[in-house]
């Protein structure tokens, strides 16, 4: 009797959650030229930051790092009445040795979160360039 209550509970309980999810990439822009092209390239490993305010006020903060693929992702099963509202991503640092200067085009990113729960919310790449761009680039 104690543990069909019990399981009765939980799943209500989960009914309730909701479960939201941020990714992007973070790229190498070799030509320094703000969009994304064939000799650009992923960067594994970098830093992204990225603060929420729920609902109710509070305010969690995110580190992530990216993968082989260049992908970061942050994700968080909260209970829906304090849900993301808005966050803010912001790349932290690249360890890559060629590529570590943060592009201007993209130091930070504000959004609403509006999406339903289950459902992820993609940015746009963050782009850090080299320290010297290579001739081919002119």
């Amino acid at each position: 009797m104690v543990v069909k209550f019990f399981c009765v509970f939980v799943m209500i309980g989960w009914a309730r959650a909701w479960t939201g999810e941020i990714n992007g990439r973070v790229m190498c822009d070799v030509c320094a030229d703000s969009s994304i092209g064939p000799e650009d390239h992923i960067l594994e490993g970098a830093e992204v930051a990225v603060l929420c305010i729920t609902k109710s006020g509070e305010v969690l903060n995110y580190q992530a790092f990216t993968n082989s693929k260049g992908v970061y992702s942050v994700a968080e099963t909260m209970p829906e009445s304090n849900r993301w509202d808005s966050c803010l991503a912001r790349p932290i640092s690249s360890f890559h040795h060629h590529c570590t200067q943060l592009s201007n085009s993209n130091r930070a990113i504000h959004f609403s979160y509006s999406r339903p729960s289950g459902y992820s919310h993609s940015l746009k790449p963050f782009l850090y360039k080299p320290n010297t761009t290579p001739l081919y680039c002119s």
